[in-house]
């Protein structure tokens, strides 16, 4: 891969890094903010449990995300990163477009796909 696309790669994961560090923080300040002791009724209660269910899952995708990209830029600076991390060959730079933090080639994510969709 060439250097410029790598450079570029780099920019783009460390701005996506930066977006999700700067929602966790509004998503903090704002529950700091929301106490449940101020809800007038029940309906409010449960609206607020789902929120806070839906703000935990979204936290955890957050999370998951961020270790992608941590992965992602650890490779860039072993020199790895564009490689399959199962079969060794290069990704491809379309797909890394789509998906800077994608650890297979499109052949070995497919085979993985069916692989979690086969019946035990």
């Amino acid at each position: 891969m060439r250097k410029r696309d790598l450079e570029q790669f780099r920019e783009t994961l460390l701005e996506q890094k930066m977006q999700i560090v700067s929602h966790a923080r509004q998503m903090l300040t704002g529950e700091v903010h929301a106490d449940s002791d101020d809800l007038p009724d029940e309906l409010d209660s449960a609206v607020s449990e789902s929120s806070l269910s839906f703000t935990g899952r979204m936290r955890e995708r957050e999370r998951g995300l961020l270790a992608k990209i941590e992965r992602s830029l650890e490779r860039i600076e072993r020199g790895s990163y564009g490689q399959c991390e199962s079969c060794g060959e290069e990704i491809g730079l379309e797909r890394l477009r789509a998906r800077p933090v994608a650890e297979f080639c499109i052949d070995c994510k497919n085979e993985q796909e069916r692989l979690e969709r086969r019946p035990e």
